[in-house]
Order: C-alpha cells, then structure tokens, then sequence
C-alpha cells in the first residue's frame, strides 16, 4: 500500500520539492543534535522555518521524515563517487578507490549512524530497512568479486554472497568505531587496512601478476 507521503513526493511542484528538501535537511539537523527519541516535530518545523500544517503536507510522521533522512544518506553511501578506474584497471586499486570513497562517505554520515544504531534498536521497521540496505551494499560487492573470479583474478572457491556479507560489514564496522564511536583513525590507515584484507580474503591479484 502506498503511503500519502510517497504519493505527494512524485507529484510536488519544483517549489514543494525545496521545501521537501528544506525538511529533510531540517530533520537531519534535528536527528543528529537530539537524536530520534529527544527529537519533536516542532524542532523540525523551528529549524526548516515552516508550520506543523506545512510539515503534514510531505510527511506523516517523525517517523516518516526519519526514513527520508536515512534514503538519503544510503545513497550518498550506496553512491559516493570516487576517481575514475577503468574495468581493466588493477582491481587492488579500484577497491582502493571504492574503500576510499566509502569512509569518505561513512565520515560525512557518521552521526546519523548513531541515530541509526538507536532507532534501530527500538523498531523492527526500521531494523528490517536497515537490513534492507545493507544488503544491497552486499550483493553489489559479491556481484564484483563474481566478475573477478570470472576474469581469473579472486580465488574461485570462496562464495561471492558469504565473503561479501562478511567483508562489507567488516568494512562498515571500521567506519563505524572510527567515525561514530570516534576511535580517530586515519582514513589512509582504514583504506590500506581494508584493502588489504580484502584482497587477501578472496586472493586477489592483478591481471599482470596472474598471467605471470
């Protein structure tokens, strides 16, 4: 079933998508000063400089505009960009890249992290969306380590969806005690950590290595 909230985004005027945007933005603010619990509509609406009434008109709840918040920022982790690599590239040096960009993107999103970590321990909704999108980073990663054992370069009898389960949420743990729970790592020790662990776990090589 539809939500009203999802039926009044794909019809909003370019203005209603601003003042969407200036909610969500407003709510994120919100969120990652009081966490979720603390959070009232009202701070959203004081701090997005809109009435209750406005508010109502995109979202049906905090939590409603809390889900909005962390679409978000999966995307912005989900796509974070990074320096251009070619498919034929050496492989350690794309994964190089796309570790870079991902404690990259986990740094910019690191305290709604924690918000994320709270509501998730309290709503199973929001437990199941967040098991939801973790997957996607998963299948993308065993989908990648499909196509290098493909190609001859990753060892051919380790399992894409087990090792990427495994290495993504390594990955996101490092991000997590280094960003959120401020352990203060370096991001050029986080990359050249994980992907080192990474190239090792599945026995990645370069191409000119592997026809050596």
């Amino acid at each position: 079933m539809q939500q009203a909230g999802e039926a009044t985004k794909k019809t909003l005027t370019p203005r209603g998508e601003r003042t969407r945007a200036a909610l969500v933005a407003a709510a994120r603010t919100v969120f990652e000063r009081d966490g979720f619990q603390n959070s009232r509509l009202t701070d959203i609406t004081a701090e997005a400089s809109c009435s209750t009434g406005t508010f109502y008109t995109y979202f049906q709840s905090k939590e409603e505009i809390l889900d909005a918040v962390f679409e978000m920022a999966h995307e912005d982790m989900l796509h974070p960009g990074f320096p251009h690599v070619d498919a034929d590239d050496d492989p350690v040096v794309v994964l190089e890249a796309a570790n870079r960009a991902y404690f990259e993107a986990y740094r910019r999103n690191a305290k709604l992290r924690l918000v994320l970590e709270q509501v998730s321990g309290i709503s199973p909704e929001f437990r199941d969306k967040r098991r939801a999108r973790g997957r996607v980073f998963a299948e993308r990663n065993a989908r990648q380590i499909e196509r290098l054992q493909e190609r001859g370069l990753a060892d051919p009898d380790v399992d894409p969806d087990r090792a990427a389960r495994a290495l993504s949420g390594m990955v996101s743990r490092m991000a997590y005690n280094a960003f959120a729970l401020g352990d203060e790592a370096e991001i050029d020790e986080l990359v050249e950590t994980s992907t080192l662990l990474w190239a090792n776990a599945i026995k990645l090589a370069s191409p000119v290595t592997r026809a050596e």
